[in-house]
Formats: C-alpha cells, sequence, structure tokens
C-alpha cells in the first residue's frame, strides 16, 4: 500500500497492474476500506483482463485521515477522488463502483467529466427507507454520541473503530472536533439524505446527470432490496444520457443475502464483487 496527501488529507491507496494499461478505479460502499473481502479479488480479475486498478480508502474509511470539512461526505469523497487521480496522473479513468461508492463516482463525474472514461455502477443507494438509514447509520449515531459524551464517546464507538486502528491519529482527530460544532456537521451531512422529487441520488441533480457524457453501464437494483431499490437504478438510467443497463450476475437477493450473512457470520458485503470482472471488462473496452 501506498500513501499520499491529497487536498491536505492523507489518502491510503494501491495501484496494481501494469503502467499503461487503461485504469480502472474501485469504490466500495458504506464506511469500508479497500481490504473488504472481494475488492482485491476483483481488482486481480481486471488486471488478468489487461486493466490497471486503483484501490483507495476514501476519507474515513480505512487508513485515510478523518474529515469533516466539506458540505456532504459524498462530495468529500468525491472531490478527494478527482485530486487523487490527477495527483497520480492517470488521465481518464473508468469509474467502477457500488452503493456508497456509486454515488461518490457519480459525483465525480458529474464535477469532472473529462476524467472519467467510463462509468460503471451497481448497488446504486436510494428510495426513502434506505436514504433515511444512511442518515442514521453515517450521521445519527456519531451525533447521538457526542450529544450523550462528547468527542470521547465518538471516537470509542464501533463506527470508528477500524479507522482507527488502520490510522491511529484518527482518534486525535475525532477528540480535536468541537462537539457543539460536530453535532452541526453531521445534521447538515444528514439532510443531504433526505428523498428528492426530482433526483434518485443525493448530491446528483437532474442537471448533473445530463452532464455525464461517458459511456455508462448500471447493473438494475434488485426488485427485494431496500436499501438500493429497483426504481433508483430504473431513475438513474433515465436520466443518464446515452446509458446502459444490463441485469448483475446475481440474484435478486443478493443484498439481502450478503446483509444476513454479514450481521450473523461476519462475512463480506462484496464477497460477490469479482462475477462482476466480466461486464466492467467487456464495457470499459
Amino acid at each position: 500500500m501506498a500513501r499520499i496527501s491529497v487536498r491536505g488529507l492523507g489518502v491510503e491507496y494501491e495501484l496494481l497492474g501494469q503502467p499503461g494499461d487503461p485504469v480502472v478505479v474501485l469504490t466500495p460502499g458504506g464506511r469500508f476500506s479497500m481490504a473488504s473481502p472481494g475488492l482485491q479479488e476483483l481488482a486481480d480479475a481486471l488486471i488478468r483482463g489487461g486493466k490497471r486498478v486503483l484501490l483507495w480508502d476514501r476519507p474515513n474509511c480505512g487508513a485515510s485521515d478523518i474529515s469533516f470539512d466539506a458540505p456532504s461526505e459524498s462530495e468529500l469523497h468525491a472531490s478527494t477522488l478527482l485530486a487523487l487521480i490527477r495527483e497520480l496522473r492517470l488521465g481518464a479513468v473508468t469509474l467502477a463502483a457500488g452503493s456508497a461508492g456509486s454515488r461518490v463516482s457519480l459525483i465525480a463525474a458529474s464535477r469532472d467529466p473529462s476524467a472519467v472514461s467510463h462509468l460503471i455502477l451497481w448497488w446504486i443507494s436510494g428510495g426513502p427507507i434506505g436514504l433515511m438509514q444512511l442518515a442514521t447509520y453515517y450521521c445519527g449515531e456519531s451525533a447521538q454520541l457526542a450529544s450523550q459524551g462528547g468527542m470521547t464517546a465518538v471516537a470509542a464507538s464501533p463506527s470508528w473503530a477500524e479507522q482507527i486502528k488502520r490510522n491511529p491519529a484518527n482518534r486525535d482527530i475525532l477528540l480535536s472536533q468541537d462537539p457543539e460544532q460536530f453535532i452541526e456537521t453531521m445534521q447538515r451531512w444528514a439532510a443531504v439524505y433526505a428523498p428528492s422529487a426530482t433526483s434518485p441520488v443525493p448530491g446528483m441533480s437532474p442537471n448533473d446527470f445530463a452532464k455525464l457524457s461517458m459511456p455508462t453501464l448500471i447493473l438494475r437494483n434488485g426488485k427485494s432490496d431496500l436499501s438500493h431499490t429497483r426504481r433508483t437504478s430504473d431513475w438513474a438510467h433515465e436520466l443518464i444520457p446515452h446509458s446502459k443497463m444490463i441485469d448483475p450476475p446475481w440474484p435478486d437477493e443478493e443484498w439481502n443475502t450478503r446483509l444476513i450473512a454479514s450481521l450473523k457470520q461476519g462475512r463480506g458485503l462484496f464477497e460477490n464483487w469479482p462475477a462482476l470482472a466480466p461486464s466492467i471488462l467487456g464495457f470499459a473496452s
């Protein structure tokens, strides 16, 4: 692994494969790191298919630095991703991402379309229930802890345990936050997830979707998936010019199956992502 300073933040990454090969940037969901099961295996399959792969830990994920200096967490990740691509001089890249990573990739591609040659998305988060769950997961739990026990309670919570374990300096970053200002930031970040009547994805307006001129492949969300609803992927497909939609290489219940296995057996949510390699290789070629 390597580390680089991007916009004042320490960002952990791995650039795998042969220099000169077209680059695919893989971005997972949640606040999971690039070490999550399934990511490396998908990267290996793409490298065998002639791609170079960038794995990275978003700010607030894995070993990268924690930061709250942005209008929203997704904006923080998207701006960091674009800066990382520039710092590494990768040229135009394929963004391939799922769940929260799909939201980050959409925002990044809309902010700088010239940096993205292809866009490949699955598990696009959306729907009223799913978005309200995100507001609680990403913002509500930490804000509640800060209101009850200050930043010491936030730093001791399971939500930030991996980030502190992989980057001990992150504990000091959390403890340095003013609790009242931190709660205000969490309130502002949570508001971004409010369901919209005009857009399926938080942080994306219809005009933002219209800017996505690059070839875009969407893998349709499962009908049984309340975190990434079928309507969300269909709506994104309607808004993105010339996008293509296909069925994913797994059954409709994939998200529910993976979530249950994660909660009951400690399994990874992204274990089956290597099955996406043929679709990514075929479309990005």
